[in-house]
């Protein structure tokens, strides 16, 4: 009976879905995060999309994806091993048990592993357990394929229709194997198929049968579990992604500032979802444009932004190469305007599904002529809301373009986000140009502490104006040519950057006698802290700065960075921050840890990399 199995209760469990690309993998991963967010569990999840468009099904280029870790408290990654992988088809038991533990319980679709299924998955033998090595006593080998045609016969759907309810199998027998009550993922289903409930229904149906399958079986292979929820602040929690919660800031970021939110786009992996987002919420004043190219998006939302909206614009790195030109007409306007920019693998195309850092030094230098904008990092999906907001908040009250850096990691993934209450967030109040100056102001004219220049929205009788890519001077706002006036405008525009006040860089761990402190950026932080918990939990004495903004840097930045005898910067590029640090803080020479695999960081890599440098 269900009720004399052992439970074993653990702090955190990872379990894998994979399968073909049209599996519905990620579909699968995201119900469950889902419903394991909503009882208040910490989540972590790591969608790994094939890099093909459309790979031969059951090939092995065409597997994919979703990696979730569940916690009792705050979980910082998806986790380096599953405890639980689920593999539809014969592809995806070769190419994801690597990254299983070797205790794993691997579920499998035995319908899906014929002689046609494994010589496309190239195996030698019929015997796929043998040549790999698996135990199995450790597989539970269930036909879900058939159980799946079972289960809806009585609908009148058609085949094809039924085998796209599979991966909803594999939801209900995991959701038994954690004790989920299933009724979050119907209300998931019931919401997502609203207007096709036959369809809602046929997988409400499905997860029924596979939560009833593991409760009928009780397979020596499955373990029960369960993570208790622990000190979580009260509130109401979704699962969220990182570009959709990277929406959410902006339009929360417009509404506080009382602005319309303006959205110049061209589509690119992975920032795309971003777009799609937003068009969804006209009601809440937001208009978004499908432009033709990349620098039509950006040029577009200059302007907006000339015309009195929070503009922002979305892309990748490749489209950031693109947008440059017009970035650069940001700066020399001084205009408010947003960049997000979700980093991918490159160069050129590159590997558009997968994860990088290698876009800092574009987006810090990547522009002719001297040509300051802030940068920010996000440093988990849910920071994404926060990194949103207060990017929008810089640019409109320091008239400049604002870069946010994500990566495809973060972008994708997602985690157990608290519903935010805007009146806890800051205001957001625009250097509009004021009424006294009316026939007496010229467009560079600024704030004599801020050096903010005013901003004065077209319609405004008495603040006619002309904005321009060339050269303005200083007083009057004309063109000029002047030597002097070009080298004060150039200053002032750096000044003016260097003048944003940004928090202190917080020092985590052992931060008054750490032996090593590490240092990162952006989406990496998850890992990074993992790694120094690890650590720490050794003995070792170990501290992690990790920089959320990076132009201007933290005032502290050079007190932190020289305190320590060692100190090692990790990143998912050759160099890069590491480099711009070296430039910024004289005497500083870190060890570095790189990678530029388009995959997040292994924290057993990590640890295994840190300890070696403390020893050394």
């Amino acid at each position: 009976m269900a009720e004399n199995l052992e439970i074993k209760e653990l702090d955190q469990v990872v379990v894998r879905f994979s399968g073909d690309s049209g599996d519905g993998m990620q579909l699968a991963g995201n119900i469950f995060s889902t419903v394991s967010a909503t009882v208040g569990n910490g989540i972590s999840t790591f969608p790994d999309y094939p890099a093909d468009i459309r790979a031969p099904q059951g090939s092995l280029t065409g597997v994919s994806g979703f990696q979730v870790a569940i916690g009792a408290g705050k979980v910082f990654t998806p986790g380096d091993l599953c405890d639980v992988l689920v593999a539809m088809n014969a592809a995806a038991l070769k190419t994801q048990l690597v990254y299983s533990k070797p205790n794993a319980t691997i579920i499998i679709d035995t319908d899906a592993f014929g002689p046609k299924d494994l010589e496309k998955a190239q195996f030698q033998t019929q015997d796929y357990l043998g040549e790999l090595g698996i135990d199995p006593d450790r597989v539970v080998a269930c036909p879900i394929t058939q159980m799946v045609k079972d289960c809806l016969a009585d609908t009148g759907m058609d085949n094809k229709s039924m085998l796209k309810c599979r991966n909803m199998f594999a939801v209900g027998l995991v959701c038994w194997l954690f004790s989920r009550d299933l009724d979050v993922a119907f209300n998931f289903l019931r919401e997502k198929f609203g207007k096709k409930p036959a369809v809602a229904e046929a997988n409400v149906k499905v997860i029924q049968a596979g939560y009833d399958y593991g409760h009928n079986t009780h397979s020596s292979a499955m373990n029960v579990y369960r993570v208790e929820t622990k000190n979580k602040v009260p509130g109401r929690y979704m699962d969220i992604t990182g570009n959709k919660a990277t929406a959410y800031g902006f339009i929360a970021a417009a509404e506080k500032a009382g602005l319309k939110l303006y959205l110049g786009s061209y589509p690119i992996t992975p920032a795309t979802d971003v777009l799609h987002e937003l068009s969804k919420h006209k009601s809440l004043g937001v208009t978004t444009v499908q432009c033709e190219d990349e620098i039509a998006g950006c040029a577009s939302s200059l302007g907006a932004s000339f015309a009195g909206a929070l503009a922002v614009t979305s892309t990748s790195g490749p489209g950031i190469c693109l947008k440059s030109e017009a970035m650069n007409l940001a700066v020399i306007m001084e205009l408010p305007l947003v960049v997000l920019d979700v980093q991918r693998g490159g160069p050129a195309t590159g590997l558009p599904t997968k994860s990088e850092q290698t876009d800092l030094l574009q987006v810090l230098f990547g522009r002719n002529g001297e040509s300051p904008m802030p940068v920010l990092a996000a440093t988990s999906p849910t920071d994404c809301f926060d990194t949103a907001y207060t990017a929008s908040k810089m640019a409109l009250e320091h008239m400049t373009p604002v870069v946010v850096l994500t990566d495809a990691f973060v972008a994708n993934g997602s985690g157990a986000f608290k519903l935010p209450n805007l009146a806890e967030y800051p205001d957001i109040k625009p250097p509009y140009v004021p009424a006294e100056m009316k026939d007496k102001w010229a467009p560079y004219l600024r704030d004599a502490d801020s050096l903010v220049r005013y901003w004065a929205v077209p319609g405004r009788e008495g603040f006619q104006h002309i904005l321009g890519g060339l050269e303005k001077d200083n007083k009057t706002g004309a063109i000029s040519t002047n030597p002097e006036n070009h080298d004060l405008m150039t200053r002032l525009r750096q000044e003016k950057i260097n003048r944003i006040a940004v928090p202190d860089l917080e020092v985590l761990g052992d931060a008054d006698d750490a032996d090593l402190l590490i240092v990162g950026f952006g989406g990496t932080f998850g890992h990074l802290h993992a790694a120094m918990d690890e650590m720490r939990a050794k003995g070792m004495k170990v501290a992690l700065a990790h920089f959320k903004y990076i132009n201007p840097l933290p005032k502290n930045t050079a007190e932190v960075l020289l305190k320590y005898k060692k100190t090692i910067v990790a990143e998912q590029n050759m160099g890069q921050l590491a480099a711009y640090l070296r430039m910024k803080v004289d005497g500083f020479v870190p060890r570095q840890f790189n990678q530029v695999k388009g995959q997040p960081f292994v924290v057993r890599e990590l640890v295994e990399a840190f300890e070696e440098t403390i020893k050394n």
